[in-house]
Order: C-alpha cells, then structure tokens, then sequence
C-alpha cells in the first residue's frame, strides 16, 4: 500500500533527504586517490550525527556500515574496506539518514583522478537517465512509465539496466511501497497519487544488464566485470508534479560542477 505523506511530512522528509545532501558534499571533497571507503564510512557516521540524525543504513537489515560504496563492478551495497581508492576508479557512495522519523536515501557516483571516456559517457548517462525518470513521475502515470523512459534511455546507448534491484517509496520505513524498477511497460504498475514519496535510483552496466551477489552477503557485482554506475534522488508528488526533496548541489559546489538539472523539479529555489 502506498503511503501518502502530509505536506508538513514532506517538508520534514526534505530535511532528512538534505541531511544525506549536506554529507555527501562532504565526502566529495574526501573522495580522491588513496583515501579508503572505511574512512570515509567514519567521516559520514560523525557528519550524520553531528547534525541532528542517525544514520539510515547501519543497523538496518544488519547492515554494518553508514555509507554502501560501490567500487567499479560494484553494481551497489558494497560494503566500506580498507583498499585505497586509485586513479581510474569510479565509487558509488550510498547513504542515508533518519531525522524527525523520516528517511532520507541517496547516491552518487564520484571519479577518482583520470577515469576512461567510456566510464564517463557510462557515468553522464545514467545521471541523466535519472532526470527522465524523475519527469515521468506525475500524476496520471504508473510505476512502469518511469522505468519505461530510463531503460529506454540507457539501452539507446548501450548500456545494461540492472532487473534485480530497484528504487522504492520512503517514508518512516527506509522501504516502502511502490517498487520502482529502471525498466518497464508504459501504463503498467501502481498509479502515482499526489504525496507520495520515492526514491528513483538507476543502477546502469557498462555491459550485460546480469549481476551476481559476493560472499560477503551485501556486495552486488556485475557479472561480466565491467563498470556499474548508480545515482538516486528522493522525489515527492506535490500538486501533481514531481519536486526534488534531495540535492546534488552540495557535491556539485565541492567539485566546482555547474548544473542546472535540478531546476525543473523545484518548486522553490534552493539555497545551498
């Protein structure tokens, strides 16, 4: 059953969505050759704290870590270690939080030092397949009209659309419904209702769309070794349209990125 949340709930939910904003531009400016996953693991847990939340992840399913980084075939879940980050590197870190009863669940995918043409073509598109998601979410379309647009988008250029794992409504649970696959049929799935909360998240292959589990019980690989890419935003349903409740714009400061993508999904500006 879809939860619809109050206009007073979503507020409080953009405020533990922008807790998650706030630490991964923090991390951005970590995230470079040579630093470990696990220190940035303890870097985020002390940044979530510090201002108010709890991490969203650690505890959750048994989950031992704040931060899921994904290096490389990491599809997602990867859980932090103790290897260095390398030039030519790619690293998907996954975070969340729990502040005034809500969830806040997001991703990016960051390069380390000098990264292939290709991974970064990988990288650009599945960034923007999460726009054409997100512009789908509306009132008068169904679960399958996002996924539709982004395995539409992704296979256009090649690139494999992960089946087994998929975003998902978020609320006072960390998962809740609907299930939001990156694949799908146009007027299929659960209708969209106004105040619903999601977390769209495309987790795209270089390659083959197949992925395999690790022994370590958590880290999803793809099956053929090549790169795998992830971002997510959390999206609220409000007056019929999708609004952004998270932000890239604080790892966008700290990487001297100019963008303007968030734009059309805000209905008020947003002051970093």
């Amino acid at each position: 059953m879809i939860i619809a949340k109050t206009k007073e709930e979503i507020e409080l939910m953009r405020q533990s969505a922008l807790v998650v904003s706030k630490t991964l531009g923090m991390l951005a400016k970590e995230i470079k050759e040579g630093v470990t996953t696990n220190h940035l693991d303890e870097l985020a847990e002390e940044f979530i704290r510090d201002h108010g939340a709890l991490p969203g992840f650690k505890g959750l399913y048994d989950c031992p870590s704040t931060l899921l980084c994904s290096v490389n075939e990491a599809v997602v879940h990867g859980l932090p270690t103790d290897t260095p980050l390398k030039s030519g590197d790619i690293v998907s870190v996954d975070c969340g939080a729990l502040m005034n009863g809500f969830y806040g669940d997001h991703a990016y995918t960051f390069e380390i030092g000098e990264v292939d043409d290709a991974t970064k073509h990988l990288i650009k598109v599945t960034k923007e397949s999460l726009y054409v998601g997100i512009s789908q979410f509306k009132i008068g379309n169904r679960v399958g009209d996002v996924g539709y647009a982004i395995q539409q988008y992704c296979e256009s250029n090649g690139f494999g659309v992960v089946r087994e794992l998929v975003g998902h409504g978020i609320g006072r649970k960390m998962h809740e419904d609907p299930e939001m696959p990156n694949y799908g049929r146009r007027g299929r799935g659960k209708k969209f209702i106004e105040g619903m909360v999601v977390a769209i998240e495309p987790m795209i292959n270089m390659g083959t769309h197949k992925v395999k589990q690790l022994k370590d019980g958590w880290t999803i690989v793809t099956q053929d070794g090549k790169p795998s890419v992830h971002f997510e935003h959390d999206i609220a349903l409000i007056d019929g349209k999708p609004e952004i409740l998270s932000t890239f714009g604080y790892v966008h400061e700290a990487l001297g990125i100019v963008s303007n993508e968030e734009d059309e999904f805000r209905q008020k500006t947003l002051v970093l």
